[in-house]
């Protein structure tokens, strides 16, 4: 509550700023290219490292199933929801696809199609990216609104039953399908077209390349309906993450949030929170990108005199895309706090992974520490790292939009974007600002 909230004025003037000036100057626009920066043989086959970890990842299992009930002294909770989902991502928006060379279901699914002489599919691929919508959703709930997703015999349940669908899915589609079909591989996929440094490989060599954050996005199609779908739902999915806790949400739902009655008493009005989000998150984003288009001088001038055919009016949704790169900073702002506390139990784990006094990686003695959280100095650096990824996350999806917009589109075109991106830049840093978020 003392953090300096005057950050909100500040991100949304910039936003607006920057906006102004990139549409008016195009030239001022980054060039976007991407340059190699070095060539190599590959040293580890991706299908030797999605064996491996699989192998570790049946090991997490029965940790989670034999191990401490304590979710912050049993290593599949920590692995799953500091490693996995929180530190993960973050090194896929800087290295590029790392959950490529670690996907637990490539190699077997590989193995046990080339077993039973499978080389077709089942027409799974035809369904786009709903399946990995599904899943995405499913695992919000699971995160944000079950009962207790933290205990380690209830994750490892659920972990071990989703690996299972998803690897006879595979089984019958083709790993290939995991790329449109399982949401850990779209969305860290999605996340690593952020990257400033890639990896692109074949069988025997393998391309390190480099350049501007975002710049393999220009090189994307546009979005299919189903993942846009993905998308919105990934930021809505934050956001709700967020908003949940704040004390504006427990006073609208009607909880106490100094006397919290649990997660059983609110599953349904989250449920629907979660839902409500996603809605929101879809209709602003689209809407913007419909109503631009109709900005531009002549369609103006056409509702006064008639209608212009909307053939010649300008399509903006190739500029949905841009959005990866807000999804991304969102990512990064939201769990920064989780990385710094939740990490040093994940490290401890690593060390003991059935705490019996094992001391696997040689480390010194050391205490688990949050004394960091009451200190000013400290909480002033977390803040400032969070708002310059909040705005430089939206400073590069308007340079991305701008990018991506087709030949001909007026200034005028990108209003209702740029105040769709100030509207979510201050909602971003007002999550993590508010009290309880």
């Amino acid at each position: 509550m003392t953090l300096p909230t005057g950050y909100y004025m500040a991100g949304a003037a910039a936003t607006v700023a920057v906006t102004g000036l990139l549409a008016a100057s195009p030239n001022l626009l980054p060039r976007m290219e991407a340059r190699v920066l070095l060539r190599r043989r590959v040293l580890i086959p991706v299908m030797a490292s999605s064996y491996a970890a699989w192998v570790l990842f049946l090991a997490l299992v029965l940790i989670g199933f034999i191990g401490a009930r304590d979710p912050m002294h049993n290593l599949l909770t920590l692995t799953i929801w500091t490693v996995v989902w929180v530190a993960l991502p973050m090194g896929c928006m800087i290295f590029g696809n790392l959950w490529r060379a670690v996907n637990p279901w490539t190699a077997p699914i590989r193995l046990t199609r080339q077993l039973l002489g499978r080389s077709t599919g089942i027409g799974l691929a035809r369904l786009g990216h709903w399946p990995a919508v599904l899943g995405l959703f499913g695992f919000f709930w699971f995160y944000i609104v079950s009962m207790s997703p933290d205990d380690p015999q209830t994750l490892a349940t659920a972990a071990l039953s989703y690996w299972a669908v998803v690897f006879a899915l595979g089984v019958l589609e083709g790993e290939d399908w995991l790329e449109q079909g399982e949401f850990l591989t779209v969305y860290f996929g999605f996340l690593a077209k952020i990257a400033p440094f890639w990896l692109e490989r074949d069988s025997t060599r393998a391309t390190v390349k480099y350049g501007w954050p975002g710049t393999q996005v220009l090189h994307m199609p546009p979005l299919s309906p189903s993942a846009i779908a993905f998308v919105t739902l990934s930021l809505a999915g934050l956001t709700f993450d967020g908003l949940r806790e704040t004390f504006w949400y427990m006073g609208l739902i009607g909880e106490n949030p100094l006397e919290f009655t649990g997660r059983s008493a609110v599953i349904g009005v989250n449920s629907l929170g979660l839902l409500v989000t996603w809605a929101l998150t879809a209709t602003t984003i689209l809407a913007a990108l419909r109503l631009g288009p109709l900005l531009q001088s002549r369609p103006v001038l056409a509702f006064a005199g008639g209608a212009v055919p909307s053939e010649k009016r300008p399509n903006l949704m190739p500029v949905m895309l841009s959005f990866l790169a807000i999804s991304a900073g969102y990512h990064a702002a939201h769990y920064l706090t989780t990385l710094l506390t939740a990490g040093q139990y994940t490290l401890a784990a690593l060390n003991d992974p059935l705490f019996r006094g094992d001391d696997f990686l040689g480390l010194p003695p050391f205490y688990v520490s949050m004394g960091f959280l009451t200190d000013r100095w400290a909480m002033t650096l977390v803040w400032n790292t969070q708002f310059t990824l909040i705005l430089g996350a939206h400073i590069l999806a308007v340079i991305l939009a701008l990018r991506l917009s087709p030949e001909g589109v007026q200034a005028r075109a990108h209003f209702p974007l740029t105040a769709l991106m100030v509207a979510y830049t201050v909602l971003g840093l007002w999550l993590l600002a508010s009290p309880g978020g």
